[in-house]
């Protein structure tokens, strides 16, 4: 399962979910918004907070960087 930790305001954010509903696929969104469980879970796993961040469990992939989760998405997905 794919899950991508965002802010619905942020266009970078915008950016990944668009490719995602593009590509059809399945995934799970945690808002990051300063103060919630999602933002301590992301800190706890990939080092910091920043957005976007995505994990594909089944691959074992944890990713920042808008620009190149797509690139993973269309290399992996597309």
């Amino acid at each position: 399962m794919l899950e991508l930790y965002q802010k619905e305001s942020c266009p970078y954010s915008r950016k990944v979910r668009a490719r995602l509903s593009e590509l059809g696929l399945s995934w799970i969104a945690h808002s990051a918004e300063q103060g919630t469980k999602s933002t301590e879970v992301l800190q706890k796993i990939s080092g910091d907070q920043k957005i976007p961040f995505l994990v594909d469990a089944e691959r074992g992939v944890m990713m920042h960087e808008s620009d190149d989760i797509i690139e993973y998405l269309n290399e992996h997905y597309a």
